[in-house]
């Protein structure tokens, strides 16, 4: 499993398995956030699967599927509402983990100055500078 820290109140990472869950919350993670639509690639673990994984490790599962691409401002905002009001530490998973760091980075934006989130976004392992003039929308829309 690939965590990738962003800050201590989310860590991102790539597809995770169903014996990926038990570590995540020995780890201390309280909640899992799937973003990748169920059968979204051949192969990959069945979210009904992960969620009762998180549910016998006592974490929080949370499905928020995104398509890839396609994030939208109400994307956005169910993130937003889902990192305030949910126990962290949180881990949040995608194919590579870059739909979470996009959705948490265009939150972000509303309220943290565009470099932080930058440099937050590559201590990760994220390049995500072609998200500033999007970023700087969601600042405006605040």
């Amino acid at each position: 499993m690939d965590i990738r820290k962003i800050d201590d109140t989310i860590s991102v990472a790539p597809q995770i398995t169903y014996g990926d869950v038990a570590e995540a919350a020995r780890l201390g993670f309280k909640t899992l956030v799937a973003n990748r639509p169920d059968r979204e690639e051949f192969g990959q673990p069945a979210m009904a699967d992960l969620e009762a994984a998180a549910l016998e490790n006592g974490m929080t599962w949370v499905y928020m599927p995104v398509a890839s691409g396609n994030i939208t401002d109400a994307d956005v905002d169910h993130f937003g509402a889902m990192i305030q009001n949910s126990e962290k530490p949180v881990l949040a998973f995608c194919r590579s983990g870059t739909r979470c760091t996009v959705l948490w980075a265009l939150n972000a934006a509303r309220s943290v100055n565009a470099e932080e989130i930058f440099t937050k976004a590559r201590g990760a392992g994220y390049d995500i500078s072609g998200l500033a003039p999007r970023m700087a929308q969601q600042a405006r829309s605040q």
